[in-house]
């Protein structure tokens, strides 16, 4: 789309491996320690056998991606802000260690409601699809008012 911020097709990619302080950060700033996430000994019974990174974590990582897809709007008119996310789903786990990719695309752009919407799939070091999701900005004229 010609005239407007981004387009659809437009993409951005962040890859990080997860770290045990990420996790242990994470944690401790939301404070959920559940066992899955800081507890070794625990997961060692579970199916998985060793401790897994929390969802929301890989929510933080889609937030990182939006802001690089959209760095280069910072002089725009508008002001682009996330207004939601939809069909989150973790579709496998991301184990402290595990190297992701949060690959951000722009997948529809309604200019009326100064709205757009991209697609993310997260993936793992080998190509695993662990997490998907829609995420929604709004793009907020520049303009003070009062």
């Amino acid at each position: 789309m010609s005239g407007f911020h981004v387009a659809v097709g437009d993409q951005a990619q962040f890859t990080k491996t997860v770290s045990e302080s990420d996790v242990y950060l994470f944690a401790g700033l939301t404070g959920d320690l559940s066992p899955n996430h800081v507890n070794q000994v625990y997961m060692e019974k579970s199916v998985w056998g060793r401790r897994m990174a929390h969802g929301a974590l890989l929510v933080g990582f889609i937030s990182t991606v939006s802001t690089q897809a959209i760095a280069h709007c910072r002089d725009a008119d508008e002001t682009p802000v996330a207004v939601g996310f939809d069909k989150v789903r973790f579709l496998a786990p991301v184990f402290l260690g595990d190297t992701v990719t949060v690959t951000y695309t722009f997948e529809r752009i309604d200019l009326e409601k100064r709205r757009s919407w991209a697609k993310v799939d997260i993936t793992n070091q080998d190509d695993v699809l662990v997490g998907v999701a829609t995420h929604i900005l709004q793009w907020v004229a520049n303009e003070r008012t009062g």
